[in-house]
């Protein structure tokens, strides 16, 4: 099949859209159809129109409605997308509507969905591929590394960490190390700022996806604040890392983790974050078992699943067939049936 993927995200950029779908892009490769990734559809010649944000990729989705009425279109929802833009944005709605297969991040997004778009959705989790993280054991002493990874936004709510390690007692050895691009002028001075300010903070602005990974892996915690999330790239890849997480108690972190997960803090909760934050540090049983957690997750962000995801749902799409979608709290499992 000829499969087109459009995302709103630049080539060569580290936003998560495009880093999902220059890896889907890899796994549809593997599956043997040829791929192609473009910010918007320009009238190629596809089978099936893959697109990442209902609201963004809006118009290219209609173009390749249009164009092709009757073949494929898989609308990808992103965070905005879900707790945003659905209740609110005609052409979010109309985008799902046209959709022949939605897929979300997490599961929690499809109890988001009205009974007709959920029939039609279906799961697939973020893989990670997994490299070996370096043991780390504790002296007296050494700073003890938490990390935020991802572009500097307000729906990110990127400096809570900052601001929680401000309020850490003299005797913690935490340091906040940043990492993501910023926005905006104002974010890019806002981390200035906080740099110069806060001896517990570092930014070290945009990197690779493989330097973030890097930082990511020696890191003794991951904090993800968001406001919003469809489902981080920075979750799934801790998570396969064994790095503990701690998150704020949003959908989109939740339908990850689960709502019991200990590691979680109220959206903007700077003293509650603070709080993890030093159990963290000092209680090595908390960090024992937000680790147990997380290793217990890590398979579901394993390769190999996401490429039986795709091509389940590639092989749904061709004529003759149509999808049972069965989930459960973590899951979706997909049967593809014949058309009686």
């Amino acid at each position: 099949m000829q499969i087109g993927i459009v995302t709103p995200a630049p080539a060569g950029s580290t936003y998560g859209n495009r880093i999902t779908a220059t890896r889907w892009a890899s796994i549809l490769k593997r599956l043997g159809h040829q791929v192609s990734i473009s910010q918007a559809y320009k009238d190629q010649a596809l089978d099936v129109l893959i697109a990442l944000h209902a609201r963004r990729s809006y118009q290219s989705i209609k173009r390749f409605h249009r164009k092709r009425p009757t073949l494929p279109i898989v609308v990808t929802l992103t965070g905005t997308d879900v707790y945003q833009d659905l209740a609110r944005d005609e052409r979010t709605a109309q985008s799902l509507e046209w959709a022949t297969r939605i897929v979300a991040l997490q599961p929690k997004a499809l109890h988001r969905l009205k009974p007709n778009l959920r029939a039609k959705a279906l799961v697939v989790f973020q893989s990670v591929e997994n490299r070996k993280r370096p043991k780390r054991k504790h002296r007296v002493g050494d700073v003890f590394v938490v990390t935020v990874i991802g572009h500097l936004r307000q729906v990110k709510d990127p400096f809570r960490a900052a601001q929680a390690a401000r309020l850490l007692p003299n005797v913690s050895r935490i340091r906040i190390v940043q990492v993501g691009a910023a926005m905006t002028t104002a974010m890019a001075q806002r981390a200035q700022i906080e740099e110069r300010n806060n001896s517990r903070y570092q930014w070290l602005g945009e990197v690779s996806r493989s330097r973030a990974l890097t930082v990511l892996s020696k890191s003794d915690c991951c904090v993800v604040s968001s406001r919003m999330e469809g489902g981080a790239n920075v979750m799934s890849e801790a998570i396969v890392a064994g790095v503990p997480v701690l998150a704020s108690r949003i959908d989109g972190n939740t339908g990850i983790l689960g709502v019991d997960y200990p590691g979680l803090f109220n959206v903007g909760d700077t003293k509650g974050l603070a709080r993890l934050l030093r159990e963290v540090e000092t209680n090595e049983r908390f960090r024992e078992n937000l680790h147990r957690r997380v290793k217990a997750l890590a398979p579901l962000f394993e390769p190999k699943r996401e490429e039986r995801a795709w091509a389940e749902l590639i092989d749904g799409l061709r004529p003759g067939l149509t999808p049972a979608v069965k989930t459960n709290r973590l899951v979706s499992g997909f049967v593809w049936s014949k058309v009686s």
